[in-house]
Order: C-alpha cells, then structure tokens, then sequence
C-alpha cells in the first residue's frame, strides 16, 4: 500500500522538558507528522503559551500552541489527531496508561519514544546522573560526581535537565556561572533550586530547550560532561557511565513509575541514597528490588543526613518549615530534609496551611499528601508573591529552609531563617567515589573520547 503524503497529525503531551526535546530530536525536520499542539501538566503557567517559530523550524512559521491536558480529547476531534505521543516524568504506569487509553478512545496511536530515538550523543566523557522518583537526592550526586571529576584535573561542565518556565526564545541556551547569571535570566525558585548549589561550587550549569546547541556549547569549555537529570526521567544524552537512585525512605517506590522502571532498567550504577535514615532491614529490602529488576548494576549505599546551620536558634520555637517544592509537590514526598532536621534538633514544627495565601492554599488542595511543610513554590511572580506572603504571615519564631536556594535573599524575608544543608556522604568502602575514579582512569585509556583530548 502507498504511503499518504499528507502529514499524521501528532500531539504531544508534556511539561515544558522532555516533550519539547522529542520535538526537537524525532518531529522538528521530519515533513512525515505534523505536530498540532503540546499539552501541558505538572507545571503551572505553561499552557496558553506557543512553542516559538524560531525554535520550531521551517516547517512551523507560526510556532506551536501549548494547551491545557484536559483538551487532549478535544484535540484530538478538532486535529483529527493519528499520534498521542507521551513526554513527561515522574508518574504512576497507571498514569500513563489513563491517557493512553484516552488517547485510543480517540482512534490515534499511542507513542512512547525511547532513547535511541532520543538521546544525543555527545564528544565529550558523559556521566549521567539520573533516578526512580523525584527527590532521591540527583543533584547532590551529581554536585559530588562532579567535585570528584574536577578533583583529578578535568574541566567539568554540567548539563541540567530543562526547566524553561520564562520566554523560551531567549531560554534556548542557557549557561550559569554567578549569582548575577541567575539574577539575569529571572529565574524561578525552582529553577534556582537547581542551578544555585552548583553556582555557589564554582561550576558551570547548562540549561535551556534547544539541547543540541546547549550540548555544543558545553562541549567547548569543558572535558567531561555530568548530567544531572530531573523528575525520574532518562537522560537527553547517551551517557558513558550512568548513576541512577533509589530513595531508602520510599522503598516500595522501585519499579512503580514511569520512566524511573525503564531508568532503573538501563542503570550502570544504582545508588541506594539516605540509608542513615532507614532500617536495615528496609535497605537490604530495597538491595533485593534493585538486584531483581536490574542484576548487571553495581549497587552502592549513600547517606544524605540534613544539617541545619544554626541548630540552637531553632530548639524549642515555633518554626515554618520550607521545603523543596518539586520533591514535596510531585515527588510525592509528605516532608523532607527540612522537617527531619528541625524535629530533630526540638523545633515545634507549625502547619502552614493555617496562612497559606491563596495561591499557596490551591498547591495544598492539589496534593492532599503533603504534611506540616510549606513547598517553596515560585514558578511565577504571583506564585513567589504568595510564597513570601505565607510564610511573613505565619507564627512563626523561625523558618527553616530546606530548599537548596538562598530562600532569605530571594525573597527578602524578614523573618530569620535558618538554612538545612544536605550533601552525598559515602556508605560503602570503596563506594561512588571509587566508581568515578575507575571511570576517569578507564577513560583516559580509551582511544575514542578520551578525557582531555
């Protein structure tokens, strides 16, 4: 039978990230599908928005609509939809079948596109730094991977997975080396989250949309490349050496979303994070999960105990615990590293909810789960507004700040604030450290690629 020549419909359900990256790599070029839409989830403001001429290519002159995922079915009637493609991280496998099963109801295919298709191969040493759900601890991994990396000598420059929440245009590449780069770029809290704690180590973090420019642009100031990955999802460039987490506070939470199963899967190196806070018998449970879904992988123990830096100006207040806002919200998390350290050091912990603005109260309302914790929320000027508003009018004594950023300076606080500090501590001897050692020296044995080329 004769291929049509009329291009298949495609829509693309996403969370400003991986859906524009399988745009750019599978549907930019190609004239075989036309991409009528993204949709948008997890993260607020994005819909309503366009996906940018300028980043879309010649075959999309008025750029893209973003639009709301409720529409999906709408969509699909109005498009005549043939492709329901699915790209966004850290949901149930329950998750995306609900949407594909929506997604047939409608007569289309529905697409999941791997890392062949996907990933982009670089000329530069990769190590990936990737997990099953988020807040296993990536960042700090990854911060601790690339310390060790610079330590032998090698100029390392990390990859971020994209949180391009502003204009998208001027958000394509994106390269941070001061607090006055993240200053410029109007960052959001969660973005500052992120990019923040590798600024404060004399890094350099690349981000944006367009990641083969940003993988070019990395590529030229640096010897090794660290990937540090966000949600659970798979990296956008094929790695040489791939870390991936588990979280021992959520040992039934293996194999139970997409794509952390698939990551877990494909693991050289799975890092079993925060045993200083579990049982044993709860880390030799999840040692067993792991070694079931993944035997090849080398499994090493991490700890990751939180540190307040003035534990005697929290004992016995009144403190407002905020926390990091990913994690919290869609990680699923009821509380982190900011609520153990202040009960720990005998704060009395207050429930925000009681002050929530209303921007704050709606975040509440949308994930039930969460316990007496205040997730730094800031995708916006309103949202950022609510957040400083909440927390000024609480009763307070003390916040506790658990989120990675300067949250006093970003948001001119007047109330004290006392900061939790969180970095990778090795369990096992010899143990991660080792393991980038071996790498480094393996690497610059290696003909092709090799380290300092």
């Amino acid at each position: 039978m004769a291929q049509s020549s009329t291009p298949t419909p495609t829509l693309l359900l996403g969370a400003a990230g991986r859906d524009f990256h399988v745009f750019n790599t599978v549907y930019r070029d190609d004239p075989a599908h036309r991409v009528v839409a993204f949709t948008a989830a997890q993260i607020p403001g994005i819909a309503g928005r366009r996906y940018p001429a300028s980043l879309a290519g010649a075959l999309y002159p008025d750029g893209i609509p973003i639009e709301h995922e409720a529409s999906l079915e709408a969509l699909c009637r109005e498009h005549g939809v043939r492709r329901v493609v699915f790209a966004y991280s850290d949901v149930t496998h329950a998750h995306v079948m609900h949407l594909g099963s929506r997604a047939l109801a409608c007569g289309a295919d529905f697409v999941l596109h791997g890392p062949e298709a996907t990933m982009l191969r670089a000329g530069r040493p990769v190590v990936a730094v990737s997990a099953v759900r988020t807040g296993c601890g990536k960042s700090q991994t990854a911060r601790f991977v690339g310390a060790r990396l610079a330590r032998a000598g090698l100029r390392v420059a990390a990859l971020r997975h994209p949180m391009p929440y502003g204009d998208l245009e001027r958000e394509r590449v994106q390269r941070f080396a001061t607090r006055a780069d993240l200053d410029a770029a109007k960052c959001t809290i969660e973005e500052r989250e992120e990019y923040e704690p590798w600024v404060a180590a004399g890094a350099v973090i690349f981000a944006g949309v367009d990641y083969a420019a940003i993988l070019a642009a990395a590529e030229a100031e640096a010897d090794v490349l660290v990937w540090d990955g966000g949600n659970n999802d798979f990296p956008f460039v094929r790695p040489d050496l791939h870390l991936v987490l588990v979280d021992a506070l959520r040992p039934d939470q293996v194999t139970t979303h997409h794509p952390g199963e698939a990551v877990l899967r494909m693991a050289d190196v799975v890092v079993i994070n925060k045993v200083d806070g579990a049982p044993a018998h709860e880390v030799a449970r999840l040692v067993a999960a792991v070694r079931a879904a993944n035997p090849a992988a080398r499994v090493v123990r991490t700890a990751s105990p939180p540190r307040l830096d003035d534990a005697a100006a929290v004992r016995g207040r009144r403190v407002l615990v905020v926390e990091d806002g990913p994690t919290i919200t869609h990680g699923g998390m009821p509380y982190g590293a900011g609520f153990v350290a202040a009960t720990r050091a005998g704060a009395e912990v207050i429930d925000p909810r009681h002050r929530a603005a209303p921007a704050i109260a709606a975040v509440f309302a949308a994930h039930p789960h969460i316990g007496r914790v205040l997730p730094a929320m800031g995708y916006g000027d309103a949202q950022r507004a609510a957040l400083r508003a909440t927390i000024e009018s609480s009763t307070a004594d003390v916040v506790v700040s658990g989120t990675p950023v300067d949250l006093a300076s970003v948001l001119a606080l007047t109330k004290p604030v006392v900061r939790v500090r969180y970095e990778l501590e090795e369990v096992d001897e010899p143990g991660l450290g080792a393991i980038v050692d071996a790498f480094v020296a393996g690497r610059s044995r290696t003909p092709s690629t090799t380290i300092n080329d």
